[in-house]
């Protein structure tokens, strides 16, 4: 079904409700459309973070020691 299709649908079941139910689902449109938006907005932030290089230096450990900073090796 198409978008459009989908609309005509919806507006006819609306025109055929009373003024308290057509409220009731403008109500739950404007909420569906703001969850998708904050949805978008999510998805757009997590992007940035994952492209950006701001922690990149998270992804090679420094090498704080070494073999040579051992005093005693153990072999068993």
């Amino acid at each position: 079904m198409t978008k459009q299709a989908i609309i005509e649908r919806t507006l006819e079941a609306i025109n055929q409700l009373p003024v308290d139910k057509a409220e009731e689902i403008s109500d739950f449109a404007d909420f569906v459309r703001k969850r998708h938006e904050e949805q978008q907005l999510i998805e757009g932030i997590q992007t940035l973070v994952e492209t950006s290089a701001a922690f990149d230096f998270l992804k090679e450990d420094e090498e704080i020691y070494s073999v040579k900073d051992l005093k005693e090796i153990y072999n068993g």
